[in-house]
């Protein structure tokens, strides 16, 4: 039987643990990539008026730049990644992609004019593309079952974290030296955190918290027979396309929160930098935490918790996301995001989890980057194209608050993504009956 010893590493010593080979070394420092991965792609959201100022793009470019024009590569090239990474090494694929991303993110700051833009905003996909897939599998590799949707929970701070540090950095520095800026030291810390990571992290054994590796979790996954057993399972798919109309909602508020607060709300980039970022970093992290801890414990009585969970988050941040829209102040629809934020995400660290522990050792990067190509695919690239050109579409018909009936379009999905989640559900607890 695999002991948590065999986990740590292929390449460590015996008996001479080291910081890099300790569980709580390896989550720290891969949240902390994550943030650096989440915090580059909000830059653009954050930082949406001064770019339209400068550059005098519209929405619904906007929305193309941070959504269809990100997610073709982010989507699309984690396939070719992931599978890559099964046969390879986690750590390399994650510290060569940290570093292509955040050399791209410096490009964005120095863009003369949209198209420029656009080119380096598609480079920081192609890169980032190469950060969540290994590190799920990383992690699931370090932690055993029934602690990974806590440990998960903890590393899906890192958009929480992010996009707070997003805003607060990004919009201070923003204020006194333009928006150009914050682009660029991001991307520089970024470059040295990817030295970081390839120096320190090493390679887990595949499986050894499964006590898989005599079942060959290092043999090397086939690439379509992986994309076909993860297209053609249920329950796979049930949980990629839950999460898909969820992020379709998270995508298309995130990248226009701060440009709709602004502009219709009243709010200055002074205070986004403060009550923006606080309402981000309290919300989404205290869901984030919230959420891991909640679903393991519901996951160790019954496995269908994986789904009753985002199902039942969503349905209570529904009434609050329109009460967000509808606010005519934004202190108070402020308060209202708060509470949007802690229940929005559930749905990430239980599908996560799910799938980690639903396919074989060996194929866990590759699976990761299918879920995250469907669900990001439909959230991520098409949930900000929508909000832009819905805006476009309604200050083109005389409407005069354009952004907010835009927003307001996203409430069906919600519907959507609780009537996936509860099929998962119910397809959970007939394979446990089953069993």
């Amino acid at each position: 039987m695999a002991t948590a010893s065999d986990a740590m590493t292929a390449g460590g010593k015996a008996g001479r643990p080291s910081p890099a080979n300790r569980p709580w070394f390896v989550l720290v420092t891969l949240t902390f990539v994550y943030i650096l991965n989440f915090l580059d792609r909000q830059l653009i959201g954050i930082l949406a008026k001064p770019i339209q100022d400068s550059l005098g793009v519209s929405d619904t470019q906007l929305g193309l730049i941070g959504g269809l024009y990100f997610a073709m590569f982010y989507c699309f090239i984690a396939i070719p990644v992931g599978w890559f990474a099964d046969r390879t090494s986690r750590v390399g694929v994650l510290s060569l992609a940290c570093a292509i991303w955040s050399g791209a993110t410096v490009a964005c700051g120095m863009a003369a004019n949209y198209t420029q833009l656009v080119i380096a905003r598609m480079t920081v996909g192609f890169g980032e593309a190469g950060g969540v897939p290994p590190s799920y599998a990383i992690i699931t590799d370090t932690y055993p079952p029934g602690k990974r949707a806590a440990a998960l929970g903890i590393f899906n701070l890192g958009p929480a974290i992010g996009a707070a540090a997003g805003v607060a950095f990004g919009a201070a520095i923003a204020e006194h030296y333009g928006w150009r800026l914050p682009f660029i030291i991001v991307g520089a810390v970024g470059v040295v955190t990817a030295l970081f990571v390839w120096l320190t992290i090493r390679e887990p054994q595949k499986g050894a918290m499964d006590g898989a590796r005599a079942a060959g979790a290092s043999d090397k996954a086939p690439f379509w027979p992986t994309v076909g057993a993860f297209l053609s399972n249920p329950v796979l798919m049930l949980a990629a396309l839950g999460s898909g109309a969820t992020q379709f909602v998270t995508y298309g508020l995130g990248n226009f929160a701060v440009l709709y607060l602004m502009r219709e709300k009243g709010m200055v980039l002074g205070d986004v930098a403060v009550w923006y970022a606080l309402v981000l970093l309290i919300g989404m992290g205290g869901g984030m935490v919230i959420s891991g801890r909640v679903i393991d414990a519901m996951t160790r009585k019954a496995r269908s918790g994986y789904a009753v969970a985002p199902a039942v988050s969503l349905a209570i941040a529904m009434p609050f996301y329109i009460g967000f829209v509808w606010a005519p102040a934004w202190p108070l629809a402020l308060a209202l995001l708060a509470v949007v934020m802690v229940f929005n995400y559930f749905y990430l660290s239980a599908s996560v989890a799910l799938v980690q522990e639903e396919v074989k050792p060996n194929q866990r990067v590759l699976s990761g980057a299918l879920l995250l190509l469907i669900m990001n695919f439909i959230g991520l690239g098409l949930g900000p194209t929508w909000v832009g050109f819905a805006s476009d579409w309604f200050k083109a018909q005389g409407d005069m608050q354009s952004l907010q009936s835009a927003l307001y379009t996203l409430t069906p999905f919600y519907l959507i993504a609780i009537g996936l989640f509860v099929a998962l559900a119910r397809r959970l607890k007939r394979e446990g009956a089953a069993a």
